[in-house]
């Protein structure tokens, strides 16, 4: 805390450079450390108007406040009050949800997972039906045509198996795991 008598109590920042005590210049203008005094920020709701002012108002009442004030709420806010509803989770509740946020990313993982060496087969399994196909019809036409052809065909049938697949395992896996599947997000 700034010593009161020293700084009238209007003044709630402070911009503090290092100084050299000898010849009394800035060592260094590129590092400043700005000081705010959290206990003299004292505006209501109603006189919230710069965002400056309202994350000072939330960092000043966060812990006081059940729901998000009308003054709040632009679309930086949003996700402050999603984090702070989940906080006040107790445990059980916390544990529900850290599992779900769990399934949740090892179903889009296994999903990506999928699609990538779907992908992977696909261009191989179409490269090699695509140059099959490209010596059947002729060198110069048939390797040009067979290679869209068979990658188009490759990539979409690799794909499909692919996630397919996905889609199995890791159904087996959150079986296997006890999660019942209704309750997973969207």
């Amino acid at each position: 805390m700034f010593p009161e008598d020293e700084y009238s109590p209007e003044c709630l920042f402070h911009e503090v450079k290092l100084m050299d005590t000898e010849d009394k210049h800035v060592f260094f203008d590129k590092l400043t450390f700005m000081y705010i005094e959290m206990p003299k920020f004292n505006k209501t709701e109603s006189e919230l108007v710069t965002m400056l002012d309202k994350w000072l108002f939330v960092l000043r009442n966060l812990s006081r406040l059940f729901e998000r004030p009308a003054a709040l709420q632009e679309k930086v806010f949003t996700r402050l009050f999603e984090q702070a509803e989940i906080a006040r989770f107790n445990q059980q509740d916390q544990r529900e949800y850290e599992e779900s946020i769990k399934a949740y990313r090892d179903i889009t993982n296994a999903i990506n997972t999928a699609r990538k060496e779907a992908k992977e087969e696909g261009m191989a399994e179409g490269i090699e039906k695509g140059i099959a196909e490209g010596m059947e019809k002729g060198l110069a036409e048939g390797i040009e045509k067979g290679l869209a052809e068979g990658i188009e065909k490759g990539m979409a049938e690799g794909m499909e198996r692919g996630i397919e697949k996905a889609h199995y395992e890791t159904a087996r896996k959150m079986k296997a795991k006890g999660f019942d599947c209704k309750r997973l997000p969207n």
